[in-house]
């Protein structure tokens, strides 16, 4: 999938990788796709919420190799 900027928030555990990524889409334009990465197993749920309470797109989320993967399109 194509995106416009990517945040490695593997290491990181919650609320940081939700901040960071929040940090991350105000440095976009809305309609642009953030790519995260990260591996918190929290992050799926903490994702799917944040998505949903700002707005934001969550286009696809998927795991592999306890790795989380998350494609975010700005409102």
């Amino acid at each position: 999938m194509n995106f416009d900027k990517e945040l490695d928030a593997r290491g990181l555990s919650c609320p940081l990788p939700i901040l960071r990524a929040k940090k991350a889409l105000a440095e976009i334009q809305s309609g642009q796709v953030l790519h995260i990465i990260a591996t918190d197993p929290g992050s799926v749920k903490d994702f799917a919420a944040f998505c949903k309470q700002t707005g934001h797109e969550l286009l696809s989320q998927a795991e592999a190799d306890k790795e989380y993967t998350f494609f975010v399109k700005k409102k």
